[in-house]
């Protein structure tokens, strides 16, 4: 059972469509596995262990006569803000728990619709607030890797199912690193799409402008190939963009020789964890070694991301968030009035960083702030796009690592909001340029811990990431190392 759940996508693939194995099969062994493994790990809020059957069994049948769809039979996980079909949806909340959406997300149907298998709902941090996944509304979750230490977030689910084995591959969604730190702190790859690359429609809003659902899998090609799944223009999202998608398999193609590599300075600066320097700088030397070009940069406006991030996405989270009032949506505690009953509803269902973000975010739109504050935090927003334009002017991609440090432990940083936001420094100027970025592990520190080092490009770019990070994975062993609990 433990070698089915330890193979690839293209594997398992490749073992059904030989007979050597079938869908159910496959289903079995990741179910058996949950059952075994998530009671340490905790990467599951549920398991939809009869549904899964189901789909696995339709999908031998389709085989069987014919079909070779390009997930069929293939056992995936959804981070828990994705809307699913009857199935409770909860972001990680209280504030939701028992609610059933009445249709699928479009990633999700995406999914579906090339014959993948879901075997459940994966834990987060509540609404996406948090890198660390202790600020579910449920329960943390366990890096695979050290059970003491976290899995980061918000995200941290998806992360820790693909990397104990739980899980093929998996989804999560990215608002300001939420896809890529979880990556690296768990060892396995990931991508966070160009902003409008995948349909946001059923991805549960924390920062409208800023979220955005990608693939976490063991290999850059099976990336690839969940990413070309998901990808794609959607009507139903006015934020999706009319563009053509790529093939991204055939991407992971030919080699890297002229390509240019930009070092931000400023992502190597004073703070970064010195096994994190090493392993990602020693991973471009790999990449200078198989033909690229390396160089050094300056990112201008860097200082500037972190606070214009957090201005917005507490604004976007404010809004958004308004519409749980349990009348509208969410769980309902009656109060003396009206006023008494939003605030019980509220004050029950929400943890204390969404309340904290909700009033950060609701000061600074608030009458003589919000030009102060949100407006100029726009303006700023502008800026860092355009530095991103000037640099890719200049290079083909940029390459740094993913977080100042590898994960720490459980309770290490709760009690101090300002560090506990800091571990997102190097995603989150992405997010607010709306590019594309590839988490891919690089090594690991002293105590066993993965390092991830981050490939940047512009928007829209995205077969460009998977080819420099798949000529990377050609040459190393990094992707191949299990956690001590597979």
């Amino acid at each position: 059972m433990t070698e089915l759940t330890s193979l690839t996508i293209a594997e398992a693939l490749e073992k059904m469509r030989g007979g050597e194995i079938s869908a159910l099969e496959l289903t079995e062994a990741h179910l058996a596995r949950i059952e075994d493994l998530d009671p340490d790990v905790r990467a599951y809020l549920t398991v939809t262990a009869d549904f899964a059957r189901g789909q696995a069994k339709a999908a031998d049948e389709a085989r069987a006569a014919g079909d070779e769809r390009p997930l069929l039979g293939i056992p995936i996980a959804l981070k828990d803000v994705l809307s699913t079909k009857g199935i409770e949806t909860t972001c990680g909340s209280q504030i939701l728990k028992g609610y059933h959406p009445i249709f699928d997300a479009t990633a999700v149907a995406r999914l579906y619709d090339a014959g993948a298998v879901m075997l459940g709902k994966l834990n987060m941090d509540e609404f996406a607030m948090g890198s660390s996944t202790e600020n579910s509304g449920f329960f943390p979750t366990a890096n695979p890797w050290n059970l003491d230490h976290v899995p980061g977030g918000s995200s941290g689910g998806s992360a820790a199912a693909v990397a104990a084995n739980m899980a093929l591959a998996a989804l999560g969604t990215d608002t300001g690193g939420s896809i890529r730190q979880p990556a690296s702190f768990c060892g396995v790859s990931a991508i966070k799409p160009s902003y409008g690359r995948v349909s946001r429609y059923g991805l549960i809003a924390y920062g409208s402008s800023f979220d955005q659902a990608g693939p976490f899998a063991r290999t850059v090609e099976d990336v690839a190939r969940l990413l070309g799944v998901i990808a794609g223009h959607d009507p139903l999202d006015s934020t999706s963009m009319p563009t053509a998608v790529p093939d991204y398999l055939a991407a992971l193609a030919g080699d890297i020789r002229g390509l240019k590599i930009g070092l931000p300075a400023e992502y190597f600066a004073a703070g970064l964890q010195p096994d994190v320097e090493t392993a990602v700088r020693a991973a471009v030397a790999q990449l200078v070694d198989l033909g690229a070009d390396a160089r050094e940069l300056s990112f201008k406006h860097a200082d500037y991301c972190l606070p214009a991030y957090y201005i917005i996405a507490m604004a976007e989270a404010s809004a958004n968030l308004a519409r749980y009032d349990g009348l509208r949506f969410g769980a309902h505690v009656d109060g003396a009035d009206l006023i008494d009953s939003y605030k019980k509803t509220r004050g029950a269902g929400f943890g204390e960083e969404v309340k904290r973000r909700i009033m950060l975010g609701t000061y600074t739109l608030s009458a003589g702030y919000y030009d102060a504050y949100y407006g100029k935090a726009q303006a700023v927003r502008t800026l860092i796009r355009g530095d991103f334009d000037a640099l890719f002017d200049e290079v083909d991609v940029l390459i740094a690592p993913v977080a100042p440090s590898t994960a720490f432990k459980f309770g290490e940083v709760t009690d101090d909001p300002l560090r506990m936001i800091l571990a997102d420094v190097l995603t989150i100027s992405a997010n607010l340029a709306g590019i594309c970025g590839l988490s891919l592990p690089c090594g690991f520190d002293a105590a066993g811990l993965p390092i991830g080092m981050q490939i940047l490009g512009a928007p829209f770019t995205e077969e460009r990431l998977l080819q420099v990070g798949w000529a990377y994975q050609s040459a190393t062993d990094w992707h191949l190392r299990s956690p001590g609990i597979v």
